[in-house]
């Protein structure tokens, strides 16, 4: 029972770091508190699925509440840097504004189709996570946000592209699908199951 807990339990963690860092930032600096808090929100990250797959329990309900987190997480995090950074906010404004732009309309896609939010976790979305932990950890660390910005908005960019073209040819709400190859393998399995 412990055990099965564990990955939801991981979930809840990163919720509650979250605003915790927001607060932290709240006075325009941050505190070496901070920097501990989202690398152990970041881990939680990871092994939240990795155990949810190991022990059978990585049901949709549980990967919804993880997309949650991961979205309170970062949220909490860019309005951290604006509050921190805004130099650096107001340099990058217009790349940044084309991906906040994608992931809205990726989101309003999902709503339309599907009724909630799409919860893929894909390879690119990892591949973006962990650009985003370089950038923030640059970023907060060593006030740099050069090529690890550009970096992680590229990869965000690419990513958001992808599932918005899986939200568009997958005709019902699934999760976990890794890439947009999964996705047509997902559509063709459907086809052929629908003609037997």
């Amino acid at each position: 029972m412990i055990q099965q807990s564990l990955p939801i339990s991981l979930v809840i963690i990163r919720l509650c770091l979250s605003p915790l860092l927001l607060l932290d930032a709240l006075d325009g600096t941050t505190s070496p508190w901070f920097i501990f808090s989202f690398v152990l929100a970041f881990l939680s990250d990871i092994f939240d699925g990795v155990i949810a797959r190991r022990i059978g329990v990585s049901t949709a309900a549980l990967r919804q509440a993880d997309s949650l987190a991961d979205v309170c997480l970062y949220l909490c995090i860019g309005i951290s840097a604006w509050l921190v950074h805004p130099d650096v906010i107001t340099a990058f404004s217009l790349p940044l504004s084309l991906i906040i732009l994608m992931q809205l309309i990726w989101l309003v896609g999902n709503l339309a189709k599907y009724g909630k939010p799409a919860s893929y976790h894909t390879y690119s979305a990892k591949a973006w996570g962990i650009t985003l932990f370089i950038a923030t950890i640059a970023l907060f660390s060593f006030n740099y946000a050069g090529v690890t910005l550009f970096m992680m908005i590229a990869v965000g960019c690419i990513h958001t592209l992808e599932e918005i073209a899986m939200t568009l040819i997958l005709p019902d709400w699934t999760h976990d699908v890794l890439s947009i190859v999964h996705a047509r393998k997902l559509l063709y399995s459907s086809r052929i199951s629908n003609h037997i």
